[in-house]
């Protein structure tokens, strides 16, 4: 039998492998953001520093104002998104032998916790478009 320390050696040095790596990716793009900041031509002009819009030259001051509620629809919408992304995959597992009423209350808390908040936003009026 091993000892621990040298299986808590084993185990972290994986970790160290990750880590290095994350640093790697780190270290690339600071390089190359250095790089690009250092050999490129900086020449601003007026006309860098418009807004493009399709050719069209910008009028106003580019504020626009936006109802929130599309905002709110939009939400709600990926809460759903989720919400279906679940379920498929349980569906297809839960007729597998291992699976059984641990994961269909655990489906129904999830579809609980949905519920309220599908009420909540109910009651507040955020559903109705008008």
């Amino acid at each position: 039998m091993q000892e621990p320390t040298v299986l808590a050696a084993g185990y972290f040095a994986s970790y160290s492998t990750v880590g290095l790596l994350a640093l790697v990716g780190v270290l690339f793009v600071a390089v190359a953001f250095g790089a690009n900041r250092l050999l490129r031509p900086m020449v601003p002009t007026p006309e860098k520093l418009l807004t493009y819009e399709c050719g069209v030259d910008p009028v106003g001051e580019g504020w626009a104002h936006t109802q929130v509620r599309y905002y709110v629809y939009a939400f709600l919408y990926v809460i759903f998104a989720v919400d279906s992304i679940f379920l498929f995959p349980w569906a297809t597992v839960f007729a597998a032998p291992a699976f059984g009423a641990a994961t269909l209350v655990e489906m129904f808390v999830f579809l609980g916790f949905l519920a309220i908040g599908l009420l909540y936003a109910w009651k507040k009026g955020v559903l109705s478009w008008m």
